[in-house]
């Protein structure tokens, strides 16, 4: 594996270093689709401190946003952000046992 490959998989690995982010996506793998507000209320965080967050994890396409009217809900940007998750959970569920 080359250098071009492992930086950028290094920064990602970076993003998932923070909790309030993983519980962001633990949330959004649960739940499927939400609002800020909705997020907001699920972690009782402010709007503003779930959008800091989900800023990070747009920019690192770990989320995805669709506008509805004046609403925007957020959820897993695809299929490899929710193995990854649960590789995770998974990985440390078993070092419980």
């Amino acid at each position: 594996m080359n250098e071009q490959t492992l930086y950028p998989l290094a920064d990602l690995f970076k993003v998932f270093g923070d909790a309030t982010r993983i519980r962001l996506l633990v949330v959004l793998l649960e739940r499927e689709e939400l609002s800020v507000s909705d997020l907001a209320d699920a972690l009782d965080m402010t709007q503003s401190a779930i959008s800091h967050q989900l800023r990070t994890l747009k920019q690192n396409k770990l989320v995805k946003a669709r506008r509805d009217g004046k609403q925007v809900y957020y959820s897993l940007d695809d299929e490899h952000v929710r193995s990854i998750i649960e590789a995770g959970l998974e990985h440390v569920e078993e070092g419980r046992l």
